[in-house]
Parts: structure tokens; sequence; C-alpha cells
């Protein structure tokens, strides 16, 4: 939903990014933009400043503006087109044939460059090695390594919860699961603002250890409890207020369906193979 709406607004800025720029006369330019992300090309530099001024005012006018930390100018076209976090990936080590070396190897670069695109596709890629892999020695171990990787990168909390959930099926008792999971949500305690990650734990947990206690709303309403998630206050005719029940965001037949075991086409819908 945020893509599409930040679409509707920047495609307006687009548009008049254009109608500006041609009123004043720049027409040798090429602009790129994938989702909030520009790429700008001209032959010279003071068409380069000239576009870059009227694209803040435009962005201005809308309640937005650039992040001057990331808005940067280059000659070398081809390096400048790679984020810091693609180059040192490409020009890096990508796998071992051992699979915690591999996951060690993720972590170090989660370690440069957290919530980097090309760390949720390098887990991404784990992920589609693991579900292959019947046995793992220690799953433990790369269960600790995951999380650490979620922890310092939140991003990822979905695609690391989908290794987690991989790697506590090859655990041999449910005492080893739910010990595992209570450690993980323990952990999870000690951050602010872990709503997204506390659902992904419960995706998780709810196979296992149903009760767990969660803070977030949404996981509240999957365990049956009432819950605001938002203010309807403002609403009167009761049939709107009855369609927007928080409690009907749950599908009951389907939560009773859940495997312990996130796939990837779960977590597919994130696009993590698009960074």
């Amino acid at each position: 939903m945020m893509d599409f709406i930040s679409e509707l607004v920047l495609g307006y800025a687009d548009l008049e990014l254009s109608k500006r720029l041609s009123a004043d006369g720049i027409t040798l330019y090429r602009i790129l933009r994938y989702r909030d992300d520009y790429r700008i090309f001209v032959n010279n530099p003071q068409s380069g400043e000239a576009i870059l001024k009227t694209l803040t005012e435009v962005l201005i006018e809308l309640g937005l503006k650039l992040n001057t930390l990331k808005t940067t100018g280059s000659q070398l076209i081809v390096n400048s087109s790679l984020k810091a976090d693609k180059r040192a990936w490409l020009r890096g080590r990508q796998g071992d044939r051992n699979l915690q070396k591999h996951l060690l190897i993720i972590h170090a670069h989660g370690i440069d460059f957290p919530n980097a695109g090309s760390l949720a596709v390098a887990l991404t890629h784990f992920h589609k090695r693991l579900t292959k892999v019947k046995r793992v020695q220690n799953p433990c171990v790369l269960i600790s390594i995951a999380f650490d990787i979620a922890y310092s990168s939140p991003r990822t909390f979905p695609i690391c919860a989908a290794i987690i959930s991989n790697l506590l099926s090859l655990l041999t008792t449910n005492i080893e699961r739910v010990d595992v999971i209570t450690k993980i949500h323990a952990k999870l305690l000690q951050l602010p603002n872990t709503g997204h990650m506390e659902i992904w734990l419960q995706r998780i947990s709810h196979s296992y250890k149903p009760r767990l206690e969660y803070k977030e709303k949404l996981c509240q309403l999957v365990k049956g409890k009432a819950a605001v998630v938002w203010n309807d206050k403002w609403i009167t005719s009761g049939k709107l207020k009855a369609a927007l029940d928080p409690a009907a965001i749950i599908d009951k037949r389907k939560l009773r369906a859940l495997k312990p075991v996130i796939k990837p086409k779960e977590i597919a819908i994130f696009g993590y193979e698009r960074y």
C-alpha cells in the first residue's frame, strides 16, 4: 500500500518537475526513479545542479525533502550506479559449502551494511538453499546468527524469521523449540518499536507456543483479545464501523491451518530479489 501511495505522490512530482525543467529550457537530461530513489544523468554539472534545485522545490511543496546525506554527484557513472553495499557484496566472497560459514559471511556483510538491500537478497538465497537441506549440524548456532542479523537489521526480519522457522523444524524436540523461541522473545523485549518483529515471531511461535504474550496489538488480535488498532471514534456509520472491525482481520480458518515452517512464497511478496 505504501508503494502505491508513494507512486501517486511522486508520479505527480515527476510531471511537475518535467514541466518546470521544460519552462527553464533544460532538455538534455535523463532521470530514473525507483520508488523514492532518483538517478539524474546530465552532460554538465550546471544542468545537474539546476535539476536538483528544481526537484528540491517540487518536493518541498509536497511536504517532502531530499536526504542531503545520500545526495551526491559523480562522474564515475557505472561505479556510482551501484550502492556501496552492492559493490562490496559483488567484490567479496558470497558463499561457502558449509552452511554456518555461509551465514557468517552474510552476517559480516550485515555488520558493514545494516538494513542493506544486498543483505536481504543474500539472506533470500540462503533461505532457498536451506529449504533443500534435511539435516544441519548445530541448528541453534545458525538460529543465533540469523537472529543477530535481524536484530541489527530490522528490515530483514521476515526473511530471517523464515530461516529461523526452518532451523527450528530441524531440532529434535518441541521442548528445544519452545526454549529457543522464549529466548528470542526475551531478547526482543530489550528493543523499542519491535511490533513488526513480534508479528513475525508470533508467526513462528504460534505452532509451538500459542499462548506466548506479545505487546503488539495485531498479535493480541491473533490471540482473540480485543485491541484498538486504529481510531474509529469519528465514524458515525454502524455498518462502516462493523466493516472496519479489527477482529475481522484474523482469518481463523487459515490460522488453524498454519504450518510451523515459513515457505519462500510466503515472504516472496516483499520482493527482496528486486534490490
